[in-house]
C-alpha cells in the first residue's frame, strides 16, 4: 500500500537508517543549504531539521525542515515502492501494449485491467488533514522556514511547490513545481517558464481578456509520489494526480481550496491559496539553479495570498539545487527511467537512455539504438527533439546498442572512437530552456547531434571498420583457472 501521507514516508526512512534528524539550530539563510549539499555530494542521508531559525528574522520556526528526501537511488525506489525503477517502467509498458480486444475471452482478459485504470482517478473527499488549521485573517508566509539558499540569491525561495491551475481553456488541470521567491508576507513570485503548463494557463488568460486573475493552489509536502507528480513531463491532456494514482496503485485523495476553484492533495502539508495577477509582472531572482549557476533576474508573475491550510503539525520540505549531484539528479534518474517506455513507444529502435549527472538535465542526452539503415541515428536525434519532455536536450549523443550509456566512461571512449567530426556532427536550431545562459537569445538557440554509431558502406563510408580489442575466450579461461595461484586478489 503506497504512503498515506509525508509521516509514512519518514517513517520508513527513519526504519530504513536513511533519515538523519538534526535537532542543532540551524539558520535558514544559507546554513541549511551548506550543510545539505555536503551531504547529498557524498550520498548521504535525508536531513531533517528540527529546529530551523532565522538570525535575521530572530525568529524560531516551529515547522521542522525535511530536504534531500528523495537524494538517492535508494530513497527514490522507496518512494515509488519498487526494488527497481524499471519495475515502474515494466509497468508503464504493459499499460502502452494494452490493444483492443478481438474475441470474448480476450475481452474478459482485458476487464482486470480496465478496472485498474479506472481506480487509478482522483477522488475528491470533503476534508483531509491539510485542513486541520485554516487561516484567513491574518495571514502569513513569516512562518515558514523558507530558505535563502545561495549567496547571490534574490531573495529566500520555497523550491518544492506542487502548483495547481487549471486551464481557463479547457478545465483541464495541471500541476507543475515552480520556484516561488518570497516577496513579503502574502506576495511571492511564480517562475512560470515560457514552457510550463501553468504558463500558457496564465498566457491564454490575456489573449481572452476574461479576466485578469488565474486561481492557483500550492501544496507544500505530501507523499513522495504525489510529490514527485509534479515535476513529471506528461503529457498537457494527462492529469498529473491521475498518474500519481496509477505509480501509487491507489487514488489520490483530494480536497476543495477554501478560496479558490481548485483541488488539492488531502493529506499533504500545507496548502497556500491565492491567485496570479496580468497586472502584477515582478522582478524574480537571481536562483543559484540546477545548472550550478546563478538564473538571473528576468520577470514573471506575482502569487497573491488569500488562505494557508495546513496540518496542526505540518513538516515543510525544501530542496537545494546547483553544481550536481544533488537531490534533482536523482528526480531526473527517475524521469529518465519512467518516461523511457514512452520514448520506445514512439521510436521502437530505441535500446535504452541516460542523462549524466554533469549534463543537468538538458544539456546530455545518451542514447542507444538497433540501427537499420542509413541515417538512423540522426532520425532518432530529430525524433527527440520532437517530444515535448526532450525537446531541450541541448546536446545528443546516439551509440550503438552493444554501448552502456549509464557508463560514461565506455560512451566517452567508443564516441570519440566512432566520430569523423565534421561528418557525424549535426546543428539545429530551435527551443532551448528557459535556464539556458549561454544560448544567443532567451528561450532559443542552436542544438547538437552526435552520430556516434559505427559507419556503414551504405552512409558512404567506404574503408574496413576495425574490430575491438578483446582477448579470446579460451585464454581468458586458462587465466581465470590461474588467478587464485597468482596472489594478485
Amino acid at each position: 500500500m503506497a504512503d498515506k501521507d509525508l509521516g509514512d514516508f519518514i517513517k520508513r526512512l527513519e526504519r530504513e537508517r536513511e533519515l538523519k534528524r538534526i535537532s542543532a539550530e540551524v539558520d535558514v539563510d544559507l546554513e541549511i543549504t551548506e550543510i545539505t549539499d555536503r551531504v547529498s555530494k557524498r550520498g548521504g542521508p535525508a536531513l531533517l531539521f528540527e529546529r530551523p531559525r532565522s538570525a535575521k528574522d530572530s525568529r524560531a520556526y516551529s515547522m521542522p525542515v525535511l530536504i534531500n528526501m528523495l537524494g538517492s537511488k535508494k530513497r527514490m525506489e522507496m518512494a515509488l515502492e519498487v526494488s527497481s525503477l524499471d519495475d515502474v517502467a515494466r509497468r508503464i509498458e504493459d499499460l502502452l501494449d494494452m490493444r483492443p480486444p478481438e474475441g470474448f475471452f480476450d475481452k474478459v482478459k482485458m476487464l482486470p485491467k480496465l478496472a485498474a485504470v479506472g481506480s487509478f482517478f482522483p477522488k475528491t473527499v470533503k476534508t483531509g488533514p491539510v485542513k486541520e488549521v485554516i487561516e484567513r485573517d491574518p495571514i502569513s508566509l513569516a512562518e515558514l522556514p523558507v530558505m535563502k539558499c545561495w549567496p547571490q540569491d534574490g531573495g529566500r525561495f520555497i523550491t518544492f511547490p506542487m502548483v495547481v491551475t487549471r486551464s481557463p481553456k479547457s478545465g483541464r488541470r495541471n500541476v507543475g513545481c515552480y520556484r516561488m521567491q518570497v516577496y513579503d508576507e502574502q506576495t511571492t513570485g511564480m517562475h512560470w517558464q515560457v514552457h510550463k503548463g501553468g504558463a500558457e494557463h496564465f498566457r491564454w488568460l490575456g489573449r481572452q481578456g476574461k479576466g485578469r486573475r488565474l486561481d492557483v493552489a500550492v501544496a507544500l509536502g505530501a507523499d513522495p509520489i504525489t510529490m514527485l507528480s509534479g515535476i513529471l513531463p506528461l503529457p498537457e491532456d494527462l492529469d498529473e494526480f491521475l498518474f500519481a494514482g496509477f505509480l501509487r496503485k491507489e487514488p489520490v485523495e483530494l480536497v476543495r481550496c477554501e478560496t479558490v476553484d481548485l483541488e488539492v492533495p488531502a493529506h499533504a502539508e500545507i496548502v497556500l491559496e491565492g491567485y496570479a495577477d496580468l497586472d502584477d509582472i515582478r522582478v524574480e531572482g537571481p536562483f543559484g539553479d540546477h545548472t550550478g549557476y546563478y538564473s538571473l533576474e528576468d520577470k514573471f508573475p506575482a502569487f497573491h495570498l488569500t488562505c494557508i491550510t495546513r496540518r496542526k503539525n505540518p513538516v515543510y520540505v525544501s530542496t537545494i539545487v546547483g553544481a550536481p549531484p544533488m537531490e534533482d539528479y536523482w528526480m531526473g534518474y527517475a524521469v529518465e527511467r519512467l518516461f523511457l517506455p514512452l520514448m520506445r513507444k514512439q521510436m521502437p529502435e530505441v535500446v535504452d537512455m541516460h542523462m549524466p549527472a554533469e549534463g543537468v538535465f538538458h544539456n546530455l542526452l545518451i542514447v542507444s539504438i538497433r540501427k537499420s539503415y542509413p541515417g538512423h541515428a540522426r532520425k532518432v536525434m530529430n525524433a527527440i527533439w520532437g517530444l515535448p519532455g526532450a525537446m531541450f536536450s541541448k546536446c545528443i549523443v546516439v551509440v550503438d546498442d552493444d554501448v552502456d550509456v549509464h557508463n560514461v566512461r565506455e560512451v566517452t571512449w567508443k564516441a570519440l572512437n566512432h566520430i569523423d567530426p565534421e561528418r557525424d556532427i549535426q546543428f539545429v536550431l530551435g527551443p532551448v530552456d528557459q535556464l539556458e545562459h549561454a544560448s544567443r537569445l532567451p528561450n532559443f538557440g542552436s542544438k547538437m547531434g552526435v552520430d556516434a554509431t559505427h559507419k556503414w558502406p551504405s552512409e558512404g563510408f567506404a574503408r574496413p571498420w576495425p574490430d575491438e580489442v578483446t582477448m579470446d575466450e579460451a585464454t581468458r579461461k586458462k587465466v581465470d583457472a590461474l588467478w587464485a595461484s597468482l596472489g594478485l586478489g
